[in-house]
């Protein structure tokens, strides 16, 4: 690689790794799409909201959604603009600090987790709860009288939550995308999420959590085509308490609209020679270096 290549590369990865002033966060429901302020202005939409309803009576949820305010994955705290990654605000509206609370154990060893470790996504591992809602892709949701099916366009994900009062799975048995039970508080689908095997992560940092993790979402219209999901995440193994993420979906109102495949396969493997850093670039970020 030549000097003035070099040069280059080093500029062009010194630029995106560079702070900048924030996102711009619009607009959903009323409310600013920054996870903080959207959690409080759609709270108290839904009081206020009446939302469609499905044959059965039940809030209509179907049709297809995609995250809002959620700008880079790579990090779920708030975190600056780097390399393919946007930056963007912390998802975790409790604690109010908007960090994740660790034990001291579990904080040492999230330290450079992301270096020692292989990233799950890399392998196309299924994403887990919540992470199937705020990765990248499409949701589709479906509604029979006594489920609520997920479907996601990356890695084939999908959920099928059944809302009639089924019991759920012993804990002996543990999945990628664990166990769903589901049941409707007013408007408002509260769903519980156990039985996940610990073996995806909640960003690309290495935020983790282990087997016992408990999971309760709520799903709450809160506009025509504005949903407010929020997470509670219980896991006494890895916290010091249980902690909350929230953000925005957006409705696709287009009824056209089809959802591919976003094919995925295990096995993926990494290369990135050092001597030609500059062409991976190039086709990463689709920016030409100098001759």
């Amino acid at each position: 690689m030549t000097g003035r290549r070099l040069a280059w590369a080093a500029a062009l990865v010194a630029g995106l790794s560079a702070p900048v002033a924030g996102q711009q966060y619009g607009q959903l429901a009323g409310c600013s799409e920054e996870p903080q302020q959207f959690h409080q202005c759609a709270r108290a939409k839904a009081t206020e909201f009446n939302p469609p309803r499905t044959p059965d009576g039940r809030p209509d949820l179907r049709g297809f959604w995609s995250r809002a305010g959620v700008f880079g994955t790579d990090n779920i705290e708030e975190h600056s603009p780097g390399l393919g990654d946007p930056g963007g605000k912390s998802l975790v509206v409790d604690p109010a600090d908007g960090r994740i609370p660790y034990q001291p154990w579990a904080a040492a060893a999230k330290v450079g987790y992301e270096h020692s470790h292989m990233d799950p996504a890399a392998l196309c591992y299924l994403p887990g709860s919540p992470k199937q809602l705020y990765t990248a892709g499409v949701n589709q949701i479906l509604q029979t009288r006594d489920s609520v099916i997920f479907l996601n366009d990356y890695t084939h994900a999908y959920r099928v939550i059944p809302t009639d009062g089924r019991p759920r799975l012993g804990s002996h048995v543990r999945l990628f995308m664990g166990t769903s039970r589901g049941r409707w508080e007013g408007h408002t689908l509260v769903v519980e999420v156990t039985n996940q095997n610990a073996k995806t992560w909640f960003d690309h940092v290495g935020n983790f959590f282990s087997d016992a993790v408990h999971v309760v979402e709520r799903w709450t219209l809160v506009g025509p085509d504005a949903i407010h999901f929020e997470a509670r995440i219980d896991d006494p193994t890895v916290y010091t308490r249980p902690w909350t993420m929230a953000f925005g979906l957006r409705r696709n109102p287009d009824p056209a609209f089809e959802m591919w495949e976003n094919a995925c396969h295990e096995g993926n493997v990494l290369r990135w020679p050092s001597t030609d850093l500059t062409k991976h670039l190039q086709l990463y970020l689709g920016a030409t270096p100098p001759n």
